[in-house]
């Protein structure tokens, strides 16, 4: 598929075809079950002296009902589903335009001590989580975040070969994300599997037997008074009697129900989920190894959800006033229903923790895959262990306009260290993020934006945004300082790929000066590799000392009376600067 807007654009157009077939079914099936309604009443009304034919009319007409009643639902559930589609091809050519600012942001995944997510824009508006992200539910959403900061060099591979399979497969990922958009959770997943596995039962296994033994007995009795061998009253007795068997244990199957009640829409989501990621067939490793870690002795982990989630449905019907009453009059429900429900947790809690974080990491890999099949025009980086950290050509930023985006070749060793200079907006900054998003996407396994890159895995860590904070009561300076000494303590600990963006920027010009020069002659001799971009000249004179130091800059020109960029990378030091011109242009001077 090279052209993921053709291909939404049909997916759109095909799904709102199937939506419209699927309403005028549902308008059949609801036309049948007023005239089945209809039917059955005038029936019982015609037989009501009879009263045992006018049963057997009632029950089959409520028969015939639920059973319409059912395959409406079910066409309706579909008609839903395949809205969602329409719906989430329709986002994609909205994003694709660059329409995406409204999407989720991610802040609460960011956090300013983090090696990088906030010098990069990782998260917030405009950011790369909120263009990537397509998950549906929130720990989904969650390992999505965990992946784009875990600053992991290992087994790169064998992500890319996940990401590119499920880039292949995008109708397989919409239909999970639809699948997974269209129940709304209340209970997060950790607090369901902190409830399963702090649970006590309360129903004793012996009561196993009692709800069947009742329920034959009860059968027995309505028969033979549905035959007048007995008085009705002896049938009103005997439920009034379950009702006070069931009273015994009402406070605590209360309290379950209560629970129960908010996990029964999660179950029921994360069955389908489980069932769509049991039958598809996936070939990389880490798919595979996926799909397995769901697998149950006996049973589907989907079968073992299903299974849980029409427990909890059945046990809903209780807050049906007649349901209650009969079902635990004659035939104990709440009590049968507690004790599968209680075996059931007994039996799987332990396994509940495992099958919800393949869920979430399949709705979390959906999104790098999403993101690979959009981007056809994108490159895995080769990985390799030579001497070449990065070696990439037409480097850009994948959220600038391709149509006006400069890229850029940028070749850097291990131990190397670049000083990049330039003019003010001249395109340093986002130079220096390019580079960063590059080896964060290269770590986690997605195609870059370039047309060619050789990399050698590396963690990131950067310094280019700091603030002063009052609730800390740091200053400006000091927060700097921390990050500063961040870097330095991790450097000593294993390499790191650092970037940095004009630092010390909260001290005078010549104390800055020296600073830096003496900062950067400590990464080197650290043996660290890096970019620092500087307004400071002076700092280019390293190069003259140090061999793994090298000089680059972005160049500006004024062109009658106007400021001119051309966004490239070159290799030299910046002699145009614009603060003085800017200032006369805007007239501030």
């Amino acid at each position: 598929m090279n052209n993921p807007t053709s291909y939404y654009i049909e997916q759109k157009e095909r799904h709102q075809q199937i939506v419209a077939k699927l309403y005028k079914k549902m308008t059949v099936f609801s036309t049948f079950r007023i005239l089945v309604f209809l039917i059955t009443c005038f029936g019982v009304y015609l037989f009501y002296r009879q009263w045992q034919i006018a049963s057997v009319i009632g029950v089959l007409g409520i028969a015939c009902f639920v059973f319409l009643l059912t395959k409406y639902t079910d066409i309706k559930a579909k008609r839903e589903l395949h809205k969602k589609l329409v719906t989430i091809n329709e986002e994609e050519l909205k994003i694709a335009s660059g329409n995406f600012h409204d999407r989720p942001q991610g802040l609460e995944y960011q956090s300013p001590a983090h090696f990088y997510s906030l010098d990069i824009d990782l998260f917030g508006r405009g950011s790369f989580f909120q263009f990537i992200n397509r998950t549906s539910i929130n720990e989904g959403r969650q390992q999505l975040a965990d992946e784009l900061t875990a600053n992991n060099t290992e087994n790169i591979n064998q992500r890319q070969n996940a990401i590119k399979e499920l880039g292949s497969k995008p109708e397989w990922h919409q239909l999970y994300s639809a699948t997974a958009s269209l129940i709304k959770v209340e209970t997060e997943a950790k607090n369901i599997i902190s409830w399963l596995n702090d649970y006590k039962p309360f129903i004793a296994k012996p009561m196993r037997w009692l709800p069947l033994v009742f329920s034959l007995i009860s059968l027995g009795l309505i028969l033979l008074a549905f035959l007048e061998q007995l008085d009705a009253y002896a049938a009103f007795f005997w439920l009034l009697f379950g009702l006070a068997i069931v009273g015994l244990h009402l406070k605590k199957i209360n309290v379950l129900a209560t629970n129960t009640d908010k996990l029964k829409d999660t179950f029921k989501q994360y069955a389908l989920l489980l069932d769509q990621i049991e039958n598809e067939t996936f070939t990389s490793d880490l798919l595979k190894q996926k799909q397995q870690q769901i697998q149950s002795e006996n049973k589907k982990a989907s079968a073992v959800f299903a299974e849980f989630s029409k427990l909890l449905d059945t046990f809903d019907n209780r807050n049906n006033f007649i349901s209650a009453i009969f079902g635990n009059g004659f035939m104990l429900t709440d009590i049968k229903n507690s004790y599968q429900i209680e075996q059931w947790i007994i039996k799987y809690h332990n396994k509940v923790n495992d099958w919800f974080e393949v869920v979430s990491f399949f709705d979390a890999y959906n999104s790098l895959g999403n993101y690979a099949f959009n981007h056809p025009q994108y490159v895995y980086p080769n990985i390799t262990e030579n001497k070449n950290t990065i070696h990439a050509k037409g480097l850009g930023h994948p959220l600038l306009n391709p149509n006006k985006r400069i890229d850029n070749d940028l070749n850097i060793e291990n131990e190397q260290f670049f000083i990049v200079t330039g003019a003010n907006m001249a395109g340093k900054s986002t130079f220096l993020r390019t580079v960063s998003l590059h080896i964060v996407m290269a770590n986690v396994g997605l195609p870059v934006c370039a047309s060619s890159s050789e990399y050698n895995p590396v963690k990131l860590i950067t310094s280019m945004r700091t603030s002063d904070s009052l609730t800390d009561d740091s200053s400006y300076f000091f927060s700097e300082l921390t990050r500063l000494k961040f870097i330095v303590d991790e450097i000593a600990k294993e390499p790191y790929f650092i970037v940095l963006d004009e630092i010390l920027k909260g001290t005078n010009s010549t104390d800055k000066a020296i600073g830096s020069r003496k900062f950067v002659e400590k990464l080197v001799a650290s043996n660290a590799t890096g970019i620092i971009a500087t307004h400071d000249l002076s700092l280019c004179e390293i190069e003259k000392e140090l061999d793994e130091v090298k000089n680059y800059y972005f160049d500006a020109e004024i062109i009658n009376d106007e400021l001119h960029f051309d966004y490239t990378f070159k290799a030299g030091v910046c002699k145009n600067m614009n603060a003085s011109f800017l200032l006369k242009k805007m007239e501030i001077v």
